[in-house]
């Protein structure tokens, strides 16, 4: 049984989410009109998953995240809008400690709930197996982190093979717990850094360039959202845009990211798996480091597994920093690993084999 709060200033919203649940047949459920409630009810019912909007009168959601998590840290799914407002209340939220969050779409709220019915619902359960993280460094901190590390690498041994310098891609998949992930992982990337970097992050359309804008001011690297076609740049990151699929192509000889049309064969978007296909059909499997963070489901296991297979390198996060286990797991049993790090441990690894 999963006790599960439902945080919302809408009483019509609260109904339908509350019979949404009921219907699961598993969830002892509480609700909570705002912010303050919410806090309040977080102490009092203790609940495995919280479900909580942004926007209400009294105590908003992000105020009442910073209190739930200070006081009692629980895995919470913020309800955020379709919005570039939204996608940036959604960021503070992840940052302050939220495990996922969901998108609203348009709509009545009758039929809106119908349309995210499937994904609420496995995010909240996925959210009651979430490891749950203590607050990310301040902007002060982060930058010292960045310092520090850069300092560890210079007297670092290098280890990395022979031709492999400057010839590189690094592809990039995660979802959810992702966005807090990279935010530890890309400032890390020192300004030389010497390959480009794609990254297939499961988002929404309305939230890639407010993430990759957010990422670029955090980052001594370039970070983009690839939105149109681009050519391949050193140092240069590329965040696959939502509701698309991030591709590679060759274009007047030169190697070039797209943004496809979602290709519905594949369930999730954009697609980690056809990132790493598309990697392997243009690139020398040697040149690529496939990286596999926290995320539900299975998506990029298959192709990061060849690359391994053929002379790539992939690292999978760790189960002690992930935030859910899944994509890393499937990758790990499949094989397709070559090595297997905390979060914290990653991004010096990608720099040893860049050479940096």
């Amino acid at each position: 049984m999963i006790k599960l709060l439902i945080v919302d200033d809408s009483a019509l919203m609260r109904r339908q989410l509350l019979t949404l649940f009921k219907a699961e047949g598993n969830f002892e459920i509480r609700q909570a009109r705002n912010g303050k409630e919410a806090v309040d009810e977080n102490r009092e019912f203790k609940p495995d998953v919280i479900t909580l909007d942004i926007n209400m009168p009294e105590m908003d959601g992000i105020t009442a995240l910073s209190l739930i998590m200070a006081d009692r840290p629980v895995a919470v799914v913020m309800v955020s809008s379709l919005t570039e407002k939204g996608a940036l209340a959604t960021f503070e939220a992840l940052n302050l400690g939220a495990v996922d969050y969901i998108a609203k779409p348009g709509g009545t709220i009758s039929l809106s709930i119908g349309e995210i019915k499937n994904e609420l619902v496995n995010k909240v359960r996925a959210a009651a197996r979430a490891r749950i993280k203590g607050k990310t460094s301040s902007a002060r901190g982060l930058t010292q982190r960045v310092r520090d590390e850069r300092e560890k690498s210079a007297s670092r041994p290098v280890a990395v093979r022979r031709g492999v310098v400057g010839e590189g891609l690094v592809i990039i998949g995660v979802s959810t717990g992702g966005p807090r992930t990279l935010e530890d992982i890309l400032p890390l990337l020192p300004e030389d850094f010497p390959w480009p970097v794609l990254v297939a992050q499961h988002m929404p359309a309305s939230f890639t360039r407010p993430f990759a804008e957010r990422l670029n001011a955090m980052c001594a690297l370039t970070v983009v959202e690839a939105a149109h076609p681009m050519p391949l740049e050193p140092g240069t990151v590329y965040i696959g845009k939502g509701g698309a699929d991030i591709l590679l192509t060759q274009r007047a000889d030169k190697l070039t990211v797209i943004a496809k049309p979602e290709n519905r064969d594949f369930l999730w978007h954009p697609s980690v798996e056809l990132m790493g296909r598309s990697a392997l059909e243009h690139c020398d499997p040697s040149r690529i480091v496939g990286v596999m963070l926290t995320g539900m489901g299975y998506d990029g296991a298959d192709a990061f597994t060849e690359i391994k297979k053929y002379g790539g390198r992939t690292i999978a996060e760790s189960e002690a920093s992930a935030v859910v286990f899944g994509m890393p797991s499937e990758l790990i049993e499949r094989g397709g690993a070559s090595l297997v790090l905390p979060s914290d441990e990653i991004a010096a690894q990608i720099n040893i084999w860049a050479g940096r």
